[in-house]
């Protein structure tokens, strides 16, 4: 589950894209907590298949909910991308890095074209021939979907894709921290 801030008003209706820096991602089950959904005032929330989903969205993991998964992405994070110890590093920094690297001055999406070779596995792409999001893993991409992921499709080194995982994070998973995927429960 993720969260972007009160992003519904009182009927329901979602009025706005985020609101402030802070995007997290959360456990479904936490402490026995129960929430009814969009409540007046209170923080929309928001659904991912999985980690990999959450981080491409640019979400980062919750300190409350997920502390030990959230210490180990924070520190892999500080590590190759400001080559920091994690534990120096305030969260409100991390979210306004990547603030900068989601969304632009005009309010659209930040993407970037690469070759897929450059990639860690992970990361979330559009390639050429779609407009569907497809996860990167071992070579492949498998086409995502709310249901889950598709078969696998090959992929060529030359091959060019739109790159939706922010790149602080695509530094983080070349690094060799791998976001958890519904793939990993289908195996």
């Amino acid at each position: 589950m993720g969260n972007r801030g009160a992003l519904h008003n009182d009927e329901g209706e979602i009025t706005k894209f985020h609101k402030g820096n802070r995007w997290i991602f959360c456990e479904l089950e936490f402490k026995d907590r129960k929430r009814e959904l969009m409540q007046p005032g209170q923080y929309t929330e928001l659904f991912f298949l999985d980690e990999a989903t959450a981080f491409a969205a640019g979400h980062r993991p919750c300190m409350e909910c997920m502390r030990e998964r959230a210490v180990e992405f924070r520190d892999a994070w500080a590590a190759t991308n400001l080559n920091a110890d994690g534990s120096h590093v305030r969260l409100p920094m991390m979210d306004a890095m990547l603030q900068r690297e989601r969304i632009g001055a005009d309010g659209v999406r930040k993407t970037g074209k690469v070759k897929i070779s450059g990639l860690p596995d992970g990361v979330m792409v559009v390639p050429e021939s779609s407009e569907a999001p497809h996860l990167l893993d071992s070579g492949r991409m498998y086409r995502w979907s709310f249901a889950g992921y598709g078969a696998p499709v090959a992929t060529k080194p030359d091959q060019s894709v739109t790159v939706l995982t922010p790149r602080s994070v695509v530094k983080t998973f070349k690094a060799g921290f791998a976001p958890h995927t519904d793939r990993d429960s289908q195996e």
